[in-house]
């Protein structure tokens, strides 16, 4: 088969195929054919094509250093042992759908893809290790044709005196050693079919704002390995059922949707709305996704330019609920958060209605369609706000008053709350117990939980699982060094996002140089705060401004930095919250929630920032016994 470089297009009985996701491959042998200057033109064509502006004089150095490394390796290797000739090296591979992000090179064989990232210093940085490291597990756990494979991390510091080391599974060699290494590695497989590893699928989860463009833009959501080993696909499966029974028998049904931070729920709630959109015919109107969730009705709003296809459900209610008697047009209604739900007091505080929130919608139900579903995606443990404490119990005592006509589908631990409904049928497949954000980390809430439950030693036996699964958790006290981390970690990944979170309640973290005060945080534009480029003043990678609970409930960075505020510290041994509201009837709760919701954010890792002061130290023990791990 005739060999074509990554760009061009060949022919293959008579059809054209689609160019490469890369800026160069070929076997070996075509590498050391190729001239230096095409292969230079060639990733800065790619470059242009994928990040569309023209590569810095920095990283044309950085390719022209890896590209004179690697053919004086390639020379010797393939002198001494011919077969090397056949494997396949691909320079800056493209993740789809990663928005930018590219390995520097993939050596192939037909049993292991060593993942080699070159570094143009003399310096170590742990950001260089875990960049590396996330670049081999995304490969091993996303990419069809690498599953198979041993997929290595390399990382090259070019100008390394240290000797060779192997750092969480990272082997970390020198422009000087590598030959050696490769020597080592690569001797004793065969030929890689690379033409298929190019073409194979890459199905990692795209974040809540990628999966609502997709289904907006009416394109498929990537069939997602993960999202089907946690059951996604029988989650909707059962809600589509549901909404099809309602309608058959003139039923108002209820149906609710649990899980973990992470777990799918509104990509479940999203992806719902969009199958009945499209399925909606002139027998009834299409369905609404509602959120009680400002910034993540904004976020998404921003994202995706219209304002219909997710809502604000304060919105929604101040225009049908209450003393309203205007019709709803949808009769499937999906409602995010549905935890977050306001009781009497809080609605009648905020909009002047007698009903909470959840009795709103069970009258506005009943008295709008003769049938209807509505869908309450449920995150366990994440009331943050005064007057969403009730949780629950309030669906229930709507139900009671609506006469116990309603068909509840719940999870069977939750089945007992509903002693009103007229029939409680459960449905295991409504809970979702795996978290996709994390990867494969799926006992991030699980670490969170028993640490802020006091649990520190089973939180810190977590942890190490966690690391093995590739999860980061650091913990430091210099704010500067974990701006450094981050910048440096996701340097010419501009599709990645990190940013500052901090608790609303911490009240001297201002001291520290975290504006997390309620004036300053209320003018953060939280829409680009999460969607605009790296290099945009407002976008959460400026690492000024900061998010609290509130803007962060719902949505997701790639590695956040978590703000440790003196609103919950460690004293004799248990979590204290100095601080009150009077109106709360549980302030220590809602502390305790805030900062699961703040330590759940992470889809690669989370970086948590304690200020260097004395009254702090306790709590640094207890995150240190917990399993973090120092910022080194």
């Amino acid at each position: 088969m005739a060999y074509t470089a990554s760009g061009d297009e060949s022919e293959k009985g008579g059809a054209a195929t689609p160019p490469l996701r890369c800026g160069w491959s070929g076997p070996v042998r075509a590498f050391l054919a190729t001239q230096p200057e095409e292969l230079l033109a060639r990733l800065a064509e790619q470059h242009r094509r994928s990040l569309l502006e023209p590569p810095a004089a920095s990283q044309v150095r950085a390719w022209q250093s890896s590209e004179e490394l690697l053919r004086k390796c390639f020379d010797a290797l393939v002198s001494e042992y011919p077969a090397i000739g056949g494997y396949g090296v691909v320079f800056e591979y493209e993740l789809p759908r990663e928005r930018g992000r590219r390995p520097d090179v993939v050596l192939l064989s037909d049993r292991e893809a060593l993942v080699l990232e070159f570094k143009d210093t003399d310096t170590l940085s742990r950001a260089y290790v875990d960049q590396a490291a996330a670049y081999a597990r995304d490969l091993q756990n996303y990419h069809a044709a690498s599953r198979q494979l041993r997929v290595r991390p390399v990382l090259v510091v070019l100008r390394s005196p240290r000797p060779d080391a192997t750092v969480d599974g990272v082997a970390i060699v020198s422009g000087a050693t590598l030959p050696g290494f490769l020597r080592a590695s690569v001797a004793a497989a065969g030929e890689p079919d690379l033409a298929g590893w190019l073409a194979a699928d890459y199905e990692p989860l795209p974040t809540i704002v990628s999966a609502a463009r997709l289904l907006f833009h009416r394109e498929p959501l990537p069939n997602i390995r993960r999202a089907h080993s946690a059951g996604i696909p029988q989650t909707l499966h059962s809600l589509s059922s549901i909404a099809e029974q309602a309608q058959r028998k003139k039923q108002q049904h209820l149906a609710i949707v649990t899980g973990v931070p992470g777990s799918g729920k509104t990509l479940v709630g999203l992806q719902l709305v969009y199958s009945d959109r499209l399925a909606a015919d002139e027998s009834r109107n299409p369905a609404v996704f509602l959120s009680g969730n400002g910034p993540l009705v904004e976020v998404l709003q921003h994202a995706l330019g219209n304002k219909t296809f997710v809502q604000d459900v304060h919105g929604f209610l101040k225009e049908y609920g209450g003393y309203s008697t205007r019709a709803t047009a949808e009769q499937v209604i999906v409602y995010d958060e549905a935890q977050r739900a306001w009781d009497r007091n809080k609605s009648r505080e905020k909009r002047g209605a007698r009903l909470s929130q959840p009795e709103d919608f069970v009258r506005i139900m009943e008295r709008d369609h003769d049938w209807g579903l509505l869908v309450l995606l449920l995150g366990e443990g994440q009331e943050i706000h005064v007057g969403e404490e009730a949780g629950l119990r309030q669906w229930e005592e709507a139900l009671a008053g609506a006469g116990g006509r309603w068909v509840v589908h719940c999870p069977a631990r939750l089945g007992e709350t509903f002693l009103s409904a007229r029939e409680v049928i459960a449905r295991p497949e409504l809970d979702l117990t795996a978290s996709l954000r994390s990867h494969l980390a799926e006992d991030v809430t699980v670490w969170a939980d028993k640490l802020l439950a006091g649990y520190l030693g089973s939180a810190r036996a977590v942890a190490e699982r966690i690391r093995e699964q590739g999860f980061d958790i650091y913990l430091t006290g210099d704010l500067d060094r974990a701006r450094d981390y981050v910048r440096t970690r996701y340097d010419g990944d501009p599709g990645k996002r990190y940013g500052l979170l901090a608790s609303s309640k911490a009240r001297d973290l201002t001291f520290y140089g975290v504006n997390n005060d309620f004036y300053t945080t209320r003018k953060v534009k939280i829409g680009p705060w999460y969607n605009s480029p790296p290099d945009d003043p407002q976008s959460c990678c400026a690492l000024t401004s900061t998010v609290t609970e509130f803007g962060c409930q719902g949505l997701e960075l790639d590695f956040p930095i978590v703000c440790w505020g003196s609103d919950l510290l460690r004293d004799e041994g248990a979590w204290r919250t100095p601080m009150s509201k009077i109106n709360a009837r549980d302030p220590r709760t809602l502390r305790l929630n805030s900062y699961r919701v703040l330590l759940t954010r992470g889809r690669d890792g989370l970086l948590i920032f304690v200020p260097p002061a004395r009254r702090y130290e306790p709590t640094v023990r207890a995150l240190q016994s917990a399993g973090t791990v120092p910022l080194s």
